[in-house]
């Protein structure tokens, strides 16, 4: 298994084929997935004793189980939030699979994680952040969040010890189910801030949330969680305003901005991202909108070191890489891909004023949307902003009647919107993030809504 013989380089190269054949699609295939059964029956067993050969593994993966996966970077994939990593992007990602790096540590991947730190400092000036801030790649918002919120709490411990009550993270009832995930796998409770009218949490609605609490239940407060871009409407909240209060309260600042943070590489966006750069952490999902392939978060800390005394771990075989800071010290891991090394190739190549322009496209064709929604005679906007994020209704539609369209369409292979709940009542949404979308599309997909 561990010989490079002509066999070997037989795959090899037909692999090489197969994923530059995939990269040269324009567009991909839309696809769907497949029921198991039909999978089962299609694919057959695929583990045997005896194996199966490399090329007839590869032929079932791209004859039957690519094929029962939908194109997450198609140009009318618009549901949840897509992908479209830049073709060097993927490319750099073949590249670090075959080198085979340990990305935990810089005595082992020096300088991968040179190149990841780069990075990381490139999105930690966009936002402001100091020149102390670092932080690591994770495997995404959930692992990034849940980091965050570790060290958060490791910080309170220290400066305050134990409350006598339950650890307690304040976040607005617009967050990322994943700070509520977080909080279970941590064993603290949620304190929800409701928002107004704009659906932003504000610094009033923070310090209304705060006030009525015991003196027991205050000092259990360890850490508020602010969104830069909601994923189901786009909104950022008033970070700037709640650093005051954090400020104020002795409260860490953690900033979710997984979405949305991209967004702060468009000169005229950046406004709304005022006070990120007060966060005491913060995230970012390249594998969003920042063309990046999957798995990919970054986490920056405003002091890194904090984040090493919460997250380090500690065994003699481990004592050899003291000295430096490692990456898997900070956050909930130890082996680790060097999953930053995409983006920075992708950086390094095209360079950020691309990056700017890509980002900037699905915010412009987020507005050309709203404008058509808000003309169509079937459609009800419901939120006149959101970064790339478009929201609306059809009117006399049920959830079921959306649920119905979104299901038509997929089969079609025309696009796929999922629907979503806003105000508890049924909606569809348009997440743009893919450069390669086009107004074309967008009239498209509501034509089938007339």
């Amino acid at each position: 298994m561990h010989t490079y013989n002509t066999e070997t380089d037989g795959l090899a190269r037909s692999v090489i084929d197969y994923a530059l054949a995939r990269i040269r699609m324009d567009p991909p295939p839309l696809d769907r997935s497949r029921p198991s059964d039909e999978l089962a029956r299609t694919a057959g067993r695929t583990i045997t004793e005896e194996g199966l050969g490399g090329q007839e593994a590869l032929r079932i993966f791209g004859d039957v189980l690519a094929p029962a996966t939908i194109s997450v970077d198609h140009p009318r994939f618009l549901a949840f939030v897509p992908a479209a990593p830049t073709e060097a992007a993927v490319l750099a990602d073949l590249v670090v699979g075959a080198s085979s790096i340990y990305g935990g540590s810089w005595l082992e991947g020096a300088g991968a994680v040179h190149a990841e730190n780069e990075a990381l400092r490139v999105l930690a000036d966009e936002i402001d952040m100091p020149a102390t801030a670092g932080g690591v790649f994770v495997s995404g918002g959930t692992a990034g969040n849940l980091s965050a919120l570790v060290a958060a709490r490791d910080v309170a411990l220290r400066d305050r010890g134990r409350p006598s009550g339950r650890w307690m993270v304040a976040a607005s009832v617009e967050a990322h189910s994943s700070v509520r995930s977080a909080a279970d796998v941590m064993d603290v409770d949620v304190l929800p801030v409701a928002t107004g009218p704009d659906r932003r949490l504000t610094a009033d609605a923070l310090r209304a949330a705060l006030a009525p609490l015991s003196d027991v239940d205050r000092a259990a407060v360890f850490a508020v969680v602010a969104t830069a871009g909601t994923t189901n409407l786009g909104i950022v909240d008033d970070v700037d305003g709640v650093a005051d209060v954090c400020a104020e309260a002795g409260l860490w600042l953690h900033v979710d901005g997984a979405y949305g943070g991209a967004a702060a590489l468009v000169p005229e966006q950046r406004h709304l991202f005022a006070g990120c750069g007060r966060a005491d952490s913060f995230i970012v999902d390249p594998h969003k909108w920042l063309f990046a392939p999957f798995d990919s978060c970054a986490l920056l800390y405003r002091d890194p070191d904090v984040a090493v005394a919460a997250h380090a771990q500690k065994a003699g075989y481990l004592d050899v890489l003291a000295g430096e800071r490692n990456p898997s010290d900070l956050a909930h891991h130890l082996t680790r891909r060097s999953r930053g090394i995409p983006l920075w190739f992708s950086l390094a190549t095209h360079g950020l004023g691309a990056y700017r322009e890509a980002v900037r496209a699905g915010l412009e064709l987020a507005a050309t949307t709203r404008d058509m929604v808000a003309g169509h005679p079937s459609l009800e906007l419901i939120e006149p902003t959101g970064l790339s994020v478009v929201a609306f209704r059809r009117r006399g539609w049920d959830a079921a009647a959306h649920d119905e369209w979104s299901d038509r369409l997929l089969r079609r292979g025309l696009a796929f919107v999922t629907p979503t709940k806003v105000d508890d009542e049924p909606a569809l949404r348009f997440c743009f993030v893919n450069p390669r979308t086009t107004r074309d599309d967008v009239e498209l997909i509501l034509s089938t809504l007339d």
